[in-house]
């Protein structure tokens, strides 16, 4: 696996899919407005008024006979799933969310009785999750399996010693261009901006996603993305809803689900697994072209966690475990197309032949240019400049 970048800030960081059927209803990063009381949202992880985390409740103790896990939508393989279940016993039930924020929300309303054992909460989410008691902590004597991972994965800066979470699959931002229509090179987020408002434009897509969206505005501009500042931000909303906004004709989180293989859009701002499930399932695939934006991208993370009050605490260690086995981190990566973490998967994959690989490993210069995201309070705003630049784009 390549290296993950060493944080460039002091920050916290922020998953296609075999070919065709499946929709990976994956993260919407920070759509706080998504939900009802959005902002309630983040004053009750912020506050630090929340309860303290239990000691870990797992002790290798024999197995639970039922394991609940809430996540993304279509997050794992069903093979890594049946097979856990028929080696080891517990019968696994799946609920997903759609964003990190109604993940969160159920956890505080439930008070440690939401009934599901593991989740799996994007990084940059973790601090306030972990002050608020929402996590278990992990014991770790029940994970030999982290031997397995790289230590690039490992260790990030919203838990460095990796005492409640561990990595279950990073990726990054970037788009896709159709070839037929914009037949000049792009390479930049500045350069997305340019075709959005020339070759594109009434047929670009961007993600449904504030994180995204206004990042971009920053990324284009070489600009720290997690700034607070209020001017910089004002220049961000100005530009976005005024000069952009006209020319997006739709926010779609997952435009590898239709628009890259139906050729609807033009020009899309996608994460990068769902780029290649979307270019793996289009009839033509040279028609189209992923690009890794300069001069910066976004760098996230999702991780393997424990709720509070997981009724089934052993079965809950037994899977992550078994989750990070190398044979079960390689069936994981096939299935939702984005890295894992594992120390050895590349080497599997391209033994394997899986298409695409670039879109799921980077060079290190790549990854140098991939920046983490920080929860702070200027999400208020930038929320606010998502909602304004939809309304703007009746989109």
């Amino acid at each position: 696996m390549s290296d993950i970048p060493t944080p460039f800030r002091v920050l916290a960081p922020a998953g296609a899919v075999p070919i065709i059927a499946k929709e990976l209803s994956r993260r919407r990063l920070l759509s706080l407005a998504a939900l009802a009381g959005g902002t309630a949202f983040l004053a009750a992880c912020t506050s630090g008024g929340g309860q303290t985390s239990p000691t870990a409740q797992a002790s290798g103790g024999a197995l639970e006979d039922s394991l609940s896990v809430y996540t993304w939508g279509d997050y794992d393989s069903p093979d890594v799933i049946s097979t856990f279940t028929s080696s080891l016993g517990p019968k696994i039930s799946l609920d997903s969310y759609s964003s990190n924020e109604e993940l969160i929300a159920k956890l505080i309303a439930a008070k440690g009785t939401s009934g599901y054992d593991i989740v799996v909460p994007t990084g940059v989410f973790v601090p306030q999750m972990i002050e608020n008691g929402l996590l278990m902590p992990l014991n770790k004597d029940l994970l030999p399996n982290l031997s397995a991972m790289d230590p690039t994965a490992l260790g990030r800066a919203w838990d460095p010693t990796n005492d409640y979470t561990v990595c279950k699959a990073w990726g990054t931002t970037g788009f896709v261009y159709d070839k037929n229509v914009i037949t000049r090179e792009l390479t930049t987020w500045a350069d997305f901006f340019d075709a959005a408002q020339n070759e594109a434009s009434g047929k670009t897509s961007m993600s449904d996603d504030p994180a995204g969206v206004v990042g971009a505005y920053f990324w284009a501009n070489d600009l720290d993305w997690n700034t607070q500042d209020a001017g910089e931000l004002d220049a961000c909303r100005q530009f976005l809803v005024n000069e952009i906004a006209p020319h997006i004709s739709a926010f779609d989180s997952y435009p590898g689900t239709n628009a890259i293989p139906q050729g609807t859009q033009t020009l899309v701002q996608a994460w990068n697994g769902d780029a290649r499930l979307g270019i793996l399932a289009s009839s033509e695939p040279d028609r189209w072209q992923w690009v890794l934006p300069g001069p910066v991208t976004e760098l996230w993370m999702d991780n393997w966690a424990i709720a509070a009050g997981a009724p089934h605490p052993e079965a809950a260690h037994a899977f992550i475990n078994y989750s990070m086995a190398p044979e079960n981190q390689y069936l994981n990566l096939d299935y939702i197309g984005y890295n894992v973490g594992g120390k050895d998967t590349k080497a599997e994959a391209e033994a394997e032949g899986m298409e695409l690989l670039d879109f799921i490993f980077f060079t290190d210069a790549q990854l140098a240019t991939m920046h983490e995201q920080e929860l702070n309070d200027s999400q208020t705003v930038r929320v606010e400049i998502w909602n304004e630049m939809k309304a703007a784009a009746g989109a």
